[in-house]
């Protein structure tokens, strides 16, 4: 890629150094959230949404705890004007969520955006215009100076109204495409916009530092954030918000280290839908603080649901890998890794209360409403048997024994590598009870009578091509004794290895379920019985053992 020489950085490092946050290690608290979907989401949609949805992603945002949602651009068309307004008069803004509404620093665009907030009770009035040098140089044309008149015009527009109006809005201001602003320069304007305001911190303003375009590395958005953070006037009374895009992939990770760096509040979207890349995620950004024991003061406890209403609203698909939210973020299909979360899940049985440290699954699925026999382990070619086991046990409370998980993980991973799909944990339910509960090939057992004599001994009914044969056996126990039964009748040897049972359910009808293990010439067979009679249960798998071994 010899085109690579057209580039350079375009941003600017602080005039000193900025590096109180890279001796944190960890965000301690939330910030505050301010959805933007409704506007930068919104004007990124191939086909915007109209009002009606509008409303409905509006009310979304409030269930999910949103206290600041941006609603639009009201002066930059009738539709953007019309929802603020059904919001107000229909009385759907609850009386503890903030609107937040875009203007460019323009009298006539300040003026239409008045006339639209009229009658809401909390209002933020967001007032931007672009400060960066290529903004200034082939945008404007114009010089630092005159720029700098422009948000000191519209700052001060915004008092007059809100004076005469005699209301309480907050103002916000953004020097857009901030990082491709010179540090210095930024703070110069937002500076100036408040003299204008002079805020106070019963009525705090709002000072935004965009992305605009994500240009350098994480650190050095941290490094700018820092710089104002430290030598913006009215600090005690201003909220420093980001507002990140995802141009190099970077954006949470931009956020996250602006957090370190001084920042209070976060702008940003659902799944970070916006223009170009997107906006920041909050989903991730919020999720991250809560897999670390921060209460992120938004509730994402019903993932699947949030995701399928987005996808109404937006006509926009939510990537299967989306971190917390997509279809195969919790799915492990690697046997190892099943193994691993299949131990780690044992581990916590009846230590519910402890800390959270199952490998592979940096939160507990259920905390966004997801499930794990269905969402965690799936099984497919690359499985293994832990995995398979897994779902045996949680879906249909089969604890199959760990040397015939071996067998059953091949048997599944075989059907799935020939169908060349995922198997659903009732397509390995069936593999199972194909295998080890229904293979009764060559014979079955259909009777069978025990009586003590000197041990016991064994009346058993084998029903083999059509035909019933009666064969008389002792042994040291019943299956012992059935198992010298079948011996005799096909002149096979074989040693029992493994018997393991348990009851399928908790109830006084529960039906039990054996599985046995046998060796013969040095290989190993595993069958499997369910009955309500645990004899019946253990020759049944008995039975099942021996057919795989004729068939084997």
């Amino acid at each position: 890629m010899k085109n690579f020489i057209k580039y350079e950085k375009q941003y600017f490092l602080p005039p000193v150094p900025c590096y109180d946050w890279a001796k944190k290690d960890a965000i301690e608290k939330a910030p505050s959230w301010c959805s933007v979907d409704l506007r930068d989401g919104n004007q990124s949609l191939i086909e915007p949404m109209d009002l009606q949805t509008k409303v409905e992603f509006f009310k979304l945002l409030v269930e999910i705890g949103f206290k600041e949602i941006e609603v639009g651009f009201p002066a930059a068309s009738q539709t953007e004007y019309d929802f603020l307004r059904k919001l107000i008069d229909e009385n759907l803004i609850p009386d503890d969520v903030t609107v937040q509404v875009l203007t460019q620093a323009r009298e006539h665009i300040i003026k239409k955006t008045f006339d639209a907030v009229k009658g809401a009770k909390k209002v933020i009035i967001h007032v931007y215009n672009s400060t960066s040098v290529a903004q200034r140089e082939q945008v404007f044309k114009k010089s630092k100076e005159e720029i700098k008149k422009i948000a000191v015009k519209g700052a001060t527009l915004l008092k007059e109204l809100t004076d005469k109006e005699g209301a309480s809005y907050r103002f916000e201001y953004s020097p857009e495409s901030f990082t491709g602003t010179e540090p210095e320069y930024a703070l110069e304007v937002v500076n100036a916009v408040l003299e204008v305001w002079q805020p106070t911190p019963e009525r705090k303003a709002i000072i935004n530092l965009p992305a605009t375009v994500e240009n350098a590395i994480p650190h050095v958005y941290a490094q700018q954030v820092e710089y104002m953070h430290k030598f913006m006037r009215y600090r005690d009374a201003v909220e420093i918000s980001l507002h990140p895009h995802n141009d190099r992939g970077c954006g949470v990770a931009a956020a996250e280290l602006g957090i370190l760096a001084g920042a209070d509040r976060i702008e940003g979207t659902l799944f970070g839908n916006g223009e170009r890349t997107g906006n920041v995620d909050i989903i991730t950004l919020a999720m991250n603080m809560f897999s670390q024991g921060v209460n992120p003061n938004l509730n994402f406890k019903n993932m699947p649901y949030i995701c399928a209403l987005y996808k109404s609203f937006t006509n926009m698909p939510v990537s299967p890998r989306q971190p917390y939210a997509g279809e195969l973020v919790f799915a492990a299909f690697s046997g190892s890794h099943q193994d691993a979360i299949a131990k780690g899940m044992d581990c916590r049985k009846g230590k519910e209360d402890e800390k959270w440290t199952v490998p592979y699954l940096p939160i507990d699925p259920h905390d966004v409403g997801r499930k794990y026999d269905s969402d965690v382990i799936r099984i497919n070619s690359q499985s293994g048997k832990g995995g398979v086991g897994y779902v045996l046990q949680t879906a249909f409370g089969i604890n199959v024994p760990n040397g015939m998980k071996e067998q059953m993980g091949y048997k599944a991973k075989d059907v799935s590598d020939n169908l060349h799909k995922e198997l659903s944990a009732n397509e390995v339910y069936d593999i199972f009870v194909q295998n080890y509960i229904e293979n009764h090939t060559r014979f079955e057992i259909p009777e069978c009578h025990f009586k003590q004599v000197s041990g016991i001994e064994a009346t058993v009914s084998i029903f083999e091509n059509g035909k019933s044969e009666t064969v008389v056996a002792q042994g040291n126990g019943r299956l012992d004794a059935v198992s010298n039964a079948v011996k005799s009748y096909f002149k096979r040897d074989f040693v029992i290895i493994g018997y393991e049972q348990h009851a399928l359910s908790q109830t006084s009808k529960a039906k039990a379920i054996s599985y046995i293990g046998i060796e013969s010439n040095g290989k190993t067979y595993w069958g499997a019985g369910i009955d309500e009679d645990i004899i019946k249960s253990s020759y049944k798998a008995l039975v099942s053992a021996v057919n795989n071994l004729m068939v084997g």
